[in-house]
């Protein structure tokens, strides 16, 4: 008898499919190399090789990441903000006026300067509160999350326009503007990234979030209180988009009324190109990483390339379209295999 007629069949071991961090990592890496050659042969330079045009890019993108990484945890619970620019804006307008030198000395000679940490805690109270409204409005009135974050969108705009009369504000303390100058917006980033990628993966916070987005009921059914975890969700977004303002507006030495304008579709770009669905449910802070230098890594280079910037702008939204596309290609391949 043939000894291979009787012996057991081994099954087939299943393709190992690579974390979609490392595909998102190689997209990168394509990315860099593209413009390396552009470089050399348009321009006659490397791309890479100049080190303070990649850490301005960094500089850049660091406020929107910060933003990201709220609007991440929100679009992985299946909803939407979109209104994290204009709360970047009335959170910079109050707190630079909070942070702002006492300048009427000689007419209030008890004014002072405060300590940096009050215009910080206001700040982060405004946007931890326009973050709260937002959340109580999806998770009890059952408002789409796209109306209601547009809601107050608009209303945080015009806050920011109201409270000085469309005036800038300048003048910040020592203390506040440090917060902005040199690389602390980029250690600001990351400890928030760090900080957040540990709660999404290791706590119980991230893992509400995660089932909430994969299937709302299912999570009720095993006991989550979907409300109360949706508010904390947009409350942690507003935060984050609150430290976002104060750090642009300390960056900056100013604030002003439209500081913050289409911040918010550039995070969902960074998270949507990171691989974070739309749909909700899957994602990840490293992925949002990944996605945010892409993003400055493509804006970058056509300012390397001197593409003018209404060229950038169409190529931004056709990126975005692309990510899109892709999210909804990855779901469609996602539900045949199951």
């Amino acid at each position: 008898m043939n000894a291979n007629a009787i012996a057991p069949a081994v099954p087939a071991r299943p393709a190992r499919r690579l974390p979609p961090e490392l595909n998102i990592f190689l997209v990168l890496i394509g990315i860099c190399i593209v413009f390396e050659i552009l470089g050399w042969v348009f321009q006659g330079q490397s791309f890479l090789g100049n080190t303070q045009r990649l850490s301005i890019m960094i500089l850049q993108v660091s406020v929107i990441g910060v933003i990201a990484i709220g609007v991440t945890q929100v679009i992985i619970s299946g909803g939407i903000d979109l209104s994290s620019g204009s709360v970047v804006g009335a959170t910079a307008m109050v707190a630079m006026s909070v942070g702002q030198i006492a300048t009427d000395r000689a007419v209030y000679p008890h004014l002072t300067d405060l300590p940096a940490i009050v215009p910080i805690m206001v700040g982060l109270l405004i946007g931890l509160g326009c973050g709260a409204v937002n959340g109580a409005l999806v998770a009890y009135t059952r408002i789409p999350p796209f109306i209601a974050t547009l809601g107050m969108m608009v209303t945080a705009r015009g806050f920011a326009k109201w409270y000085t009369k469309g005036q800038p504000i300048s003048f910040p303390t020592d203390g506040f503007a440090a917060i902005g100058q040199g690389l602390n917006p980029v250690w600001i980033f990351l400890l928030v990234a760090a900080i957040m990628h540990v709660v999404l993966r290791y706590t119980r916070y991230g893992k509400y979030t995660y089932a909430i987005g994969a299937n709302p009921q299912a999570a009720r059914v095993t006991g989550i209180n979907v409300e109360r975890h949706i508010v904390k969700i947009y409350a942690v977004a507003g935060l984050l988009a609150g430290l976002a303002g104060i750090m642009v507006a300390a960056r900056g030495l100013t604030a002003q009324a439209g500081m913050g304008a289409m911040y918010e579709l550039d995070a969902i770009a960074m998270a949507v190109i990171g691989g974070v669905s739309l749909t909700g449910g899957r994602g990840s802070i490293l992925g949002t990483m990944i996605g945010m230098i892409i993003f400055g890594v493509i804006i970058s280079g056509f300012t390397f390339l001197r593409l003018d910037a209404y060229y950038q702008e169409m190529i931004k939204g056709a990126i975005i379209v692309a990510a899109v596309i892709a999210d909804m290609h990855r779901q469609r391949k996602r539900i045949k295999k199951s």
